[in-house]
């Protein structure tokens, strides 16, 4: 019989708070905090539309580790340690190598890259910073999150766009049932609210110009966000030994493929992966209340994603309470799918569903219960979320009640 792994801890920051409790009664009440974007570096830009932290909370960690971050780890780290001390860990000498990490990043240390940049090709400057390879490297997140917490077990950063969260966290729950640790520490993070990356958004022709409004039929694409989710998960043997509050389990999960196109998503494949995480969870369609939906806004992923709810929940799929909440923390890239794992979680502790905010007009082809602009009281006994990212790489989690 394998481990059950459970959820203790979980930590956020992001555009709609700077912590799990704060970024939650916001999806809560259907607050969306996407806006234009303040940063006087974005400069010749069509849409400077975004979801940005106004301001970093007091977050204790050293100087002498984060002048060597990048933004994206220094959310990552914020995160990481909110969820530690919400589950009641610290490491010590007798458990430090059975705790460990995996952090999801969709893209890297974009925010070093651009200052090396501008140093060397705008200010003339002969070298870059000191700091700007171990900045850049998509696995800093989890090295910093190692060291500030003193986690020597299983460290490694995962990177699949933006299923990169959920490929984290299912990577963790795998460790923990495969024996090498007890704890895990696992999320994502992300921070592309730069000049090259939007950029190189704008230039797909996919961000909206004024809000994300997922399922709607005015939808006009998505915005970008930056931020960080993480979650400390163990195995329910070792919180129950310890006394510790179980948030919920994390019950499966279910990967797949495209292999069909570097961005544009098929039918099958998410199918596929739902269809998987069913099976690891041990669940009927039925026993799912809530579905957290990958839901980007823009018209070919909404549709495809609700013809794929419709294949893989049947009937069921009209009786599920269904919503995005990208329509409020907008597209975190790497950190969305634990974001969207705090919206789950939650759920399913407080009966709440959070809503899909800014939705205007219904759509033909995306006509499940998109629970629309306002919360809904429900029981959710489980909640599942999609992750779907170019590449083609899907990734979804189930969480259930204990």
């Amino acid at each position: 019989m394998r481990q059950r792994v459970v959820i203790t801890g979980m930590g956020g920051i992001c555009g709609l708070g700077t912590s799990a409790p704060a970024i939650w009664n916001e999806m809560r009440a259907g607050r969306s905090a996407i806006g234009q974007i303040t940063s006087p570096q974005l400069h010749d830009l069509k849409v400077k539309v975004g979801c940005e932290i106004k301001a970093l909370p007091d977050h204790g960690i050293d100087r002498k580790q984060t002048v060597s971050m990048d933004r994206f780890s220094l959310l990552a780290t914020i995160a990481a340690r909110e969820a530690m001390q919400e589950a009641g860990l610290v490491s010590n000498e007798a458990t430090t190598y059975r705790m460990g990490t995996v952090v999801g990043v969709g893209v890297c240390g974009w925010e070093a890259i651009e200052e090396s940049y501008r140093a060397i090709l705008v200010e003339g400057k002969n070298r870059a910073g000191i700091f700007t390879v171990p900045k850049v490297m998509p696995s800093a997140a989890s090295g910093h999150v190692s060291m500030s917490l003193g986690l020597r077990g299983p460290v490694f950063g995962v990177t699949s766009a933006c299923s990169s969260s959920n490929h984290a966290i299912a990577s963790a729950v795998d460790q923990i049932r495969l024996g090498r640790a007890d704890v895990m520490v696992a999320g994502g993070t992300d921070a592309p609210l730069v000049w090259g990356i939007l950029k190189g958004w704008e230039a797909l022709r996919v961000l909206a110009p004024d809000t994300c409004r997922p399922f709607s039929a005015d939808r006009q694409g998505l915005s970008l966000g930056e931020g960080a989710g993480m979650a400390v998960l163990e195995t329910y043997e070792h919180a129950m030994a310890r006394g510790a509050t179980i948030l919920a389990e994390a019950a499966g999960a279910g990967l797949s493929a495209d292999a069909s196109d570097i961005v544009a998503p098929t039918v099958e494949g998410p199918t596929a992966a739902m269809r998987a995480c069913l099976a690891d969870a041990g669940f009927n369609p039925e026993d799912v209340d809530y579905l957290n939906a990958h839901g980007t806004g823009t018209k070919a992923n909404d549709q495809i994603e609700t013809a794929a709810i419709k294949r893989v929940f049947g009937d069921h799929a009209y009786k599920l309470s269904v919503s995005s909440t990208k329509s409020m923390h907008a597209h975190c890239l790497g950190a969305s799918g634990a974001l969207e794992m705090i919206a789950c979680v939650m759920a399913i502790r407080e009966g709440m569903v959070p809503p899909t905010a800014n939705f205007r007009e219904a759509d033909p082809d995306c006509d499940l219960d998109v629970t629309p602009n306002v919360p809904r009281e429900r029981k959710v006994r489980a909640a599942i979320s999609n992750g779907f990212a170019f590449g083609g790489t899907n990734a979804v989690l189930a969480f259930k009640a204990v």
